[in-house]
């Protein structure tokens, strides 16, 4: 991975490093019920936990263990979600995807516009030959939304994360580079 982070342009959307004036929006992200409903982590109370999702972020990208896009649209630069590659596992070429929307944004294509940039990126620049995604099996519209990038589902991970005080199950998609090449 290179040591700049590495912007990426869509039709509607800059995909571009999260900073410290991206707390505000960090914060409304990630301490709304309904974007984390599916999410598998706690709701963030405050500012200073926003801030703890920033570190995060940028101590990924420094480890190069992770990268992770705020997606602001092109005319406000305003971020409206997240979207990103973790747990990578360089050895293999495998990562996870992960990605958050504001309630707002929802529905109108920006999170498959957002996907179809760095799974590019992943395959090319990263090296990757898988990126798989863990989806909550109440998530239809993500599901949907992987299906159409070109992901297959390969099975149920049972009791496989843990949040808000329940075991939760997850569903395994992939993408694999030889078959992305063919869509």
């Amino acid at each position: 991975m290179k040591e700049e982070f590495p912007d990426l342009l869509t039709s509607r959307l800059l995909l571009r490093e999260i900073g410290e004036k991206d707390l505000p929006a960090l914060f409304a992200i990630f301490s709304s019920k309904h974007t984390m409903k599916y999410y598998g982590s706690e709701l963030i109370q405050n500012m200073e936990e926003a801030e703890g999702v920033l570190m995060s972020f940028q101590k990924g990208f420094e480890n190069q263990q992770a990268v992770r896009w705020g997606i602001a649209r092109k005319d406000t630069n305003e971020i409206i979600g997240t979207c990103g590659f973790h747990n990578w596992s360089k050895r293999v070429g495998r990562i996870e995807l992960g990605y958050d929307l504001i309630e707002e944004a929802e529905g109108k294509g920006y999170m498959s516009e957002a996907l179809s940039a760095i799974i590019p990126y992943g395959f090319d620049e990263l090296q990757l030959n898988r990126i798989g995604a863990l989806i909550h099996q109440d998530n239809s519209s993500s599901r949907k939304l992987v299906h159409k990038l070109g992901f297959q589902e390969e099975g149920i991970l049972r009791d496989y994360a843990f949040a808000r005080g329940n075991y939760i199950d997850l569903i395994m998609h992939s993408l694999l580079k030889k078959d992305w090449r063919k869509s």
